[in-house]
C-alpha cells in the first residue's frame, strides 16, 4: 500500500485507500476494518493525504512532514482524546506548528490517523521518493 493512496473522506471516520473511482464516486477499503465500499461523491468529499497542508509559523508544510516527525520522535503517542495531552506532544513534537490556526480537533485526528498509518505499516514517502527509494534497493 502507498502514501499516496490514503485518502479521508468527509462524513466517514478514519482513512481509507482509494481502490478505484467512477464517475458518481469511489471504491474505497477502510484501513481499520479492511472493508471495501463505494462512497459517493454527491454526499462526500475525498482529500489525499498528500495534498493535505498544516499551517506553521512560517510557510505551511505538507501534512507528510508532521507524521514524519511524529515517526522520528521518541514521545509517546498521547490518547487522541485527552486535548491537554495532545497539544503538548505536538509543542515538543513540531513546534512550528501554529496552535493558533491548527484546531484541537484537527491535532486529535493527526494522531488518529498516524496511528492507523503505523498500524498498517505504510511507509511515509511521495510517489517519487518512493520509485526512488526502490531503484536504490534494486541496485
Amino acid at each position: 500500500m502507498e502514501y499516496r493512496r490514503i485518502i479521508s473522506i468527509t462524513g466517514l471516520s478514519g482513512l481509507f485507500e482509494l481502490v478505484g473511482s467512477k464517475t458518481d464516486g469511489a471504491i474505497v477499503r477502510s484501513l481499520e476494518d479492511n472493508t471495501t465500499k463505494f462512497v459517493s461523491s454527491r454526499k462526500h468529499n475525498f482529500s489525499h493525504l498528500e495534498s493535505i497542508e498544516v499551517y506553521t509559523t512560517g510557510q505551511n508544510v505538507n501534512l507528510m512532514e508532521v507524521f514524519v516527525a511524529m515517526d522520528k520522535s521518541t514521545e509517546a503517542l498521547p490518547d487522541e482524546k485527552d486535548v491537554k495531552a495532545v497539544k503538548a506532544y505536538f509543542e515538543k513534537v513540531f513546534p512550528e506548528m501554529d496552535f493558533e490556526r491548527v484546531y484541537n480537533s484537527d491535532m486529535k485526528k493527526m494522531v488518529k490517523w498516524f496511528g492507523i498509518i503505523r498500524q498498517n505499516e505504510i511507509p511515509f514517502a511521495f510517489e517519487e521518493e518512493a520509485v526512488e527509494e526502490n531503484e536504490a534497493e534494486n541496485k
